[in-house]
């Protein structure tokens, strides 16, 4: 039976208004991954959308040359598979975050580029893009672009993971990440409840006992990234 050994994240950093084009920017730092966070407006949704009065939320992420150890090639021929799958994990976590009738007819894009890349990028992108997001939605009010907030959830995510000793590990750096039995990405709410929950055993296959406790160290750990967000929200 696995056992919890760590349910502290990464030290984690959240800059915001780095991006003076942007409605709402941010660089976010969880351990020596960082990631460069952009929310723009635009005031128009996808073509499916016109017309029914509701708004978009959409995401796009990419790891820029030299985020890895391995020099990644741009994006020349089209996105890959994997950033694909991980824009649209972006995306569906940060639409459970926001009222779409209320964000009215306009779509907001969160770009999400992976500076340094050492595990955990995805649940670190979210986490920063809600901060992005919610940036982007005060400037939106203060410039009587909207009238009411349609924020409903303050959403944030990291991984936990089993390791080969059988001890729970929370936010996985590129070395656990790799070498890890069980591997989980968690997106919550800061009320307590699951957004998303992504989980694969690369190895032994993980009980209902070690996946309620993988849960439990999510959630305990996501306290402290709940409170780095607050630190710039509020």
């Amino acid at each position: 039976m696995a056992e919890i050994r760590r349910q502290e994240p990464r030290e984690i950093k959240i800059t915001p208004h780095i991006n003076p084009y942007a409605a709402g920017s941010v660089i976010v730092e969880c351990g020596n991954t960082k990631v460069h966070i952009t929310a723009n407006l635009a005031e128009e949704v996808p073509r499916w959308l016109r017309g029914q009065g509701r708004g978009w939320v959409t995401a796009e992420y990419s790891m820029l040359p030299g985020s890895t150890h391995e020099r990644i090639k741009r994006d020349r021929k089209g996105i890959s598979g994997r950033a694909q799958e991980i824009q649209r994990l972006i995306a569906r976590s940060l639409r459970a975050a926001i009222d779409l009738e209320k964000l009215g007819e306009q779509m907001i894009t969160i770009d999400c580029d992976v500076l340094v890349a050492d595990g955990g990028t995805r649940t670190t992108s979210i986490t920063g893009a809600y901060v992005a997001l919610e940036l982007a939605i005060k400037k939106m009010m203060n410039e009587k672009i909207i009238n009411q907030n349609p924020l409903i959830h303050q959403i944030a995510a990291l991984s936990v993971g089993i390791d080969k000793t059988g001890n729970i590990l929370a936010d996985l750096n590129y070395e656990e990440d790799s070498s890890c039995e069980t591997d989980m990405n968690i997106v919550m709410t800061k009320d307590g409840n699951f957004v998303e929950v992504q989980g694969t055993a690369e190895g032994q296959p993980f009980s209902p006992e070690e996946f309620a406790l993988l849960l439990s160290c999510a959630k305990n750990a996501l306290k402290t990234t709940f409170a780095a967000q607050d630190k710039v929200l509020n």
